[in-house]
């Protein structure tokens, strides 16, 4: 059987290390980065096609690599991802399993403010650092969503946490961002060492995205509740396309289904 695992993320590393485990897997790995490629090599799998795809390319992917089963286990914000995913597995008539990992529930406290969108997210953070021209704002949610913060916010004041890989440097130095104002760390990091790193920086409101447990959400909002700093939350969005689709948020049940149309 040929499974193809559409990655990028750690769950995805995850599921690729067990399907490598199983007998008559063959696992070929989508990912955007060559970063996300190595891990999945590392993790297992046959074969790694980076790169972004669109709907075509997937199926073009699927037709002449005979694809079984498409495994969706792409960030939960990469909405456009999953769309293309359902729909070239459809239009393919083949097997796609989404790969959810669990939301977490977002205290309720005066510190924490969930918003839909980033524009959103930039626009509240300006409003609660109005008083401080000089606060710094640290942006959590990765350097794909930067863009949408320095629209409002001076790149100048902004202190943002990426991956440490070429691309994310990069992208942070063209949009402005100072140099000594780049972390480029792999977490996911322990709340202690959250705050440390707001208060190294003399962060006055910090924005992330409800990423899971899996994502570190947990202990950035915790780090921000204890410093008392303000947190700006963007929920996940809601893909309609995918909602009646086969759904797991535990890599074991996606083992357990796969095994069985093994059979």
């Amino acid at each position: 059987m040929k499974v193809m695992v559409m990655a990028g993320t750690s769950d995805a590393v995850k599921i690729i290390s067990k399907l490598a485990e199983l007998e008559d897997i063959e696992v070929i790995a989508t990912t955007t980065t060559k970063y996300g490629g190595d891990l999945a090599v590392t993790a297992g799998a046959n074969e790694i096609i980076v790169g972004r795809m669109g709907i075509h390319e997937i199926e073009d992917l699927i037709t002449v690599n005979e694809i079984d089963i498409l495994i969706d286990a792409t960030h939960p914000f990469a909405v456009d991802a999953s769309l293309n995913a359902v729909k070239s597995a459809k239009s393919s008539g083949i097997m796609y399993i989404r790969f959810e990992r669990p939301s977490i529930e977002i205290p309720g406290h005066e510190q924490v403010f969930e918003v839909s969108s980033f524009e959103e997210a930039a626009k509240k953070a300006i409003e609660i650092v109005k008083e401080n021209v000089n606060c710094r704002v640290m942006h959590f949610a990765g350097v794909s969503t930067l863009h949408y913060m320095i629209k409002w916010i001076n790149p100048q004041f902004m202190v943002a946490r990426v991956l440490p890989v070429v691309y994310s440097l990069k992208k942070c130095l063209e949009m402005g961002i100072p140099s000594e104002n780049i972390i480029a760390m792999q977490g996911t990091f322990s709340k202690k060492f959250n705050m440390a790193l707001m208060q190294e920086y003399g962060v006055g409101v910090a924005v992330t995205k409800e990423s899971g447990e899996t994502g570190g959400t947990s202990t950035k909002i915790a780090a921000a509740i204890d410093l008392e700093i303000p947190i700006i939350i963007v929920k996940r969005p809601v893909v309609n396309e995918i909602k009646n689709e086969i759904t797991f948020t535990d890599v074991v049940d996606v083992l357990n289904h796969i095994q069985h149309q093994n059979l």
